[in-house]
């Protein structure tokens, strides 16, 4: 599998953001060309059908019905597009974790300074031994106002595979809606939306699927669309069309920028499934079996236990680290520095809650091998004082 990556370097960082194969590349660079030759004919004439053909390829993927997916550039922006389309009311409340990620966290905030939302934190601790700890967390969260929890699929600080269904499910006996931060669930996970039930789901295509950056989706059940809109409102808001729905119109036309991103994610899906014999699924189970045995050359050069069961693991993993005396710095952590400049190592220290802790977070995806956590082992030992 041929990745554009620096060939000097041992990246163990796929989880921020991706890397894309080669091949899906020279597509996106085919696609640009036809679109600069053509301008009208690319997006006046031929981007819907190329949408329509790219989501129905996406939608067979994450178990979802084509017209309930919207392509958008970031999970970020999905985030933000499902928080700012619902009206909250003074004293509502949105539940979500301290292992949320730091963005959605301030999507979240931003728009409670502005509607006199409460912002309530369910605090889980890492390590922890059993998944179903971090449900009664969330549960023990919910109260009469709650209107909507914020929840992850993976969570980002710490690697962490969450009950997805069972928490979902959960909330909606309660009343309360799931938005649902998948960043890294589709391609790390398999992923079926329609058994998950969650109101809104929103992942990247960037990540585990490995298409370009600027490609991500939102998924809105059908009973919530009417109330989602688009961050940009644009010319879909007032199509007379009747043969697509309000959603499809407003989310596929937002203005002009470049569609390549989404358009490549079936030729992504396409290569990373037949990267192996038996295509997505022995993908999946690769990246995850090196992970763990990743993390277990870490635990054995850090010191320590395993800080959560092996079926909370994906392909990613964290390692709690010792806590510094003083908070991390919010950028470039020294181990973080260290690891990259001694080693030629990237791999992230991450922090939660609110900066106090602090773990090393590896991925594990088909360009990496044992022998670059053997690697990072190593260079850990010899930074230990």
């Amino acid at each position: 599998m041929d990745f554009a990556l620096d060939p000097t370097v041992t990246f163990l960082n796929h989880g921020s953001f991706g890397a894309c194969p080669r091949a899906v590349l020279e597509l996106q660079g085919r696609l640009r060309a036809e679109l600069e030759a053509q301008p009208v004919r690319f997006l006046s004439r031929e981007l819907e059908g190329r949408l329509d053909e790219a989501r129905a390829a996406l939608a067979a993927f994450v178990g979802a019905d084509a017209d309930d997916l919207a392509f958008l550039s970031n999970v970020t922006a999905g985030v933000n597009t499902v928080l700012r389309s619902l009206e909250f009311r003074p004293g509502d409340e949105v539940v979500t974790t301290d292992h949320t990620y730091g963005a959605c966290r301030n999507a979240l905030e931003a728009v409670a300074a502005g509607s006199g939302l409460q912002v309530v934190v369910a605090a889980v601790p890492f390590p922890l031994d059993d998944p179903g700890e971090f449900v009664d967390r969330v549960l023990a969260a919910v109260g009469p106002r709650t209107r909507l929890a914020l929840l992850d699929h993976v969570t980002s600080p710490t690697g962490l595979v969450l009950p997805l269904a069972r928490l979902v499910a959960e909330l909606s006996a309660r009343g309360v809606d799931a938005l649902v931060d998948g960043a890294h669930g589709p391609g790390m996970l398999p992923v079926d939306l329609a058994a998950i039930g969650a109101a809104y789901y929103t992942a990247n295509c960037h990540k585990w699927i490995c298409a370009p950056k600027g490609s991500a989706f939102l998924h809105v059940r059908r009973d919530r669309q009417a109330g989602v809109r688009p961050l940009s409102i644009s010319h879909g808001a007032t199509d007379p069309r009747t043969d697509r729905s309000r959603f499809r119109l407003e989310f596929d036309w937002t203005g002009t920028h470049d569609p390549t991103a989404y358009l490549c994610v079936p030729e992504a899906l396409r290569v990373i499934g037949a990267a192996l014999p038996g295509g997505w699924p022995a993908v999946m189970e690769r990246n995850r079996a090196l992970a763990l045995r990743a993390r277990a050359r870490m635990l054995a050069a850090l010191g320590g236990t395993a800080p959560a069961p092996a079926s909370m693991i994906g392909s990613l993993a964290a390692v709690p680290l010792p806590r510094l005396a003083v908070p991390a710095p919010r950028r470039r952590d020294p181990l973080h520095v260290a690891l990259g400049e001694r080693f030629g190592i990237e791999v992230p220290v991450t922090s939660w809650p609110g900066g106090s802790g602090r773990a090393l977070r590896i991925s594990a995806q088909l360009y990496n091998t044992d022998d670059d956590f053997e690697r990072l082992g190593a260079a850990l030992e010899a930074l230990r004082p």
